[in-house]
């Protein structure tokens, strides 16, 4: 779901997590990453639509990435 929201942007989008950084638009850079749930990750966005990639970005996360919990 992260990658499918942050491609719909033109900025340039870095997930990290633990010193290590990857495309956020790509699954396996995301993957390489292997954040767990309650992993501290931290976004680096540059470009036009930086500040719609963020909020689109935060509404993913505040939701729980809309997965379905039982």
């Amino acid at each position: 779901m992260l990658v499918k929201t942050t491609s719909k942007f033109k900025s340039k989008i870095e997930i990290s997590k633990d010193g290590l950084v990857a495309n956020a638009k790509s699954i396996i850079g995301v993957m390489t990453l292997a954040a767990e749930t309650g992993s501290e990750i931290e976004f680096t966005i540059d470009g036009e639509d930086a500040e719609l990639a963020l909020e689109a970005i935060a509404d993913l996360i505040e939701n729980k990435f809309y997965e379905e919990s039982d």
